[in-house]
C-alpha cells in the first residue's frame, strides 16, 4: 500500500508542500492517464496521496477531467479514503464566501461524462442515495467546530466550463440547492463504485450570479486564499483522527449492486 488517504486538490487547494518524504509517481490506468502525476508522502504519520484534479498548472477544464482514471489510479495505490476539496458558488444567503460546506447530496446537471467503471460486460447499479461517507463526514464536522461551516448541503454539479446564466442560477436556488460547482459528479459516484470512502469539502468563493453580481476570477482567487488556510487547519485535525480500519458501508458498496 503506497497510500491510505488521498486528497484530490481542486482549484486553489493543491499543496504538495503538505507532505514529508514526498515522491511523485505516474500511474497507468485502463482509462488513460489521470490528471497528473500523483505525489506520495506522509502527513501527521499517515500515508497520503495528492492528485491535482485540474493538473498542476490548472490546464484541464472541468468537463475534460478524466475522472475514471483519477479514481482508478488512487484505488490502485491502496487508497481507501478520498478527501475532495473544491471551490463552489453559493446559491443561498446563509452560505457565505469563506464558508465551508460539508455537502451530503448532489443534483447532477452534467452530460456526456463517463460515470461508471461498468459500461460493458456487467451491469452495476450502485447506490448513491447517500453519496458521502457518513463516518468521514462526522469526523470532519468534529474537526471543523471552530471554522465557519455548514453541516449539510446540496451541490448542483453543472457541466462547465462556463458559469451559469442568471435564469439558471435562480432555478437552482428554487430547487433548494445550496452550492454550485463543476466536479463532484461523477467523482463521487466513481469513488462509491470503487468502494472508497468519499468526503467532498465545498469551499464557497462567490455568490454565483443570482445576486445580480457577475462572477469574476479575481473575486474567486481572493477568497480562495483565505479558504486554503482554513482547509489546511481542518486537514491537520481530521487526517490523524481517522482510524486505520474502515467501519462504514462504503467498503462493501458493490455487495448487492450487480444484476
Amino acid at each position: 500500500m503506497d497510500a491510505e488517504i488521498a486528497i484530490i486538490g481542486g482549484t486553489g487547494s493543491f499543496d504538495p508542500g503538505l507532505l514529508e518524504d514526498s515522491r511523485t509517481v505516474a500511474v497507468e490506468t485502463p482509462y488513460g492517464p489521470p490528471s497528473d502525476t500523483i505525489t506520495l508522502g506522509s502527513f501527521r504519520g499517515r500515508k497520503l496521496a495528492l492528485l491535482p484534479r485540474h493538473g498542476r498548472t490548472h490546464t484541464i477544464p472541468p468537463h475534460a477531467i478524466n475522472f475514471r482514471a483519477n479514481i482508478w489510479a488512487l484505488k490502485s495505490l491502496g487508497v481507501g479514503r478520498i478527501i475532495s476539496p473544491s471551490a463552489v458558488g453559493s446559491l443561498q444567503e446563509a452560505k457565505r464566501p469563506g464558508d465551508l460546506v460539508f455537502v451530503d447530496q448532489f443534483i447532477d446537471r452534467t452530460h456526456g461524462r463517463p460515470a461508471t467503471f461498468y459500461d460493458g460486460g456487467r451491469v452495476c447499479h450502485v447506490s448513491v442515495a447517500d453519496p458521502v461517507c457518513p463516518d468521514l463526514r462526522a469526523r470532519a464536522l468534529d474537526a471543523a467546530r471552530a471554522l465557519p461551516h455548514h453541516a449539510t448541503g446540496t451541490y448542483v454539479c453543472v457541466q462547465g466550463p462556463r458559469f451559469s446564466t442568471r435564469a439558471e442560477s435562480r432555478v437552482f436556488r428554487s430547487w433548494g440547492a445550496d452550492v454550485i460547482g463543476m466536479t463532484l459528479v461523477p467523482e463521487a459516484v466513481l469513488a462509491r463504485e470503487a468502494e472508497v470512502c468519499y468526503l467532498p469539502i465545498a469551499t464557497v468563493t462567490d455568490w454565483d450570479v443570482w445576486k445580480e453580481t457577475a462572477v469574476t476570477i479575481d473575486d474567486v482567487l481572493a477568497t480562495m486564499k483565505a479558504n486554503a488556510t482554513r482547509l489546511r487547519g481542518l486537514l491537520a485535525d481530521l487526517i490523524p483522527s481517522l482510524p486505520a480500519e474502515r467501519a462504514c458501508l462504503c467498503k462493501d458498496a458493490l455487495k448487492s449492486a450487480f444484476v
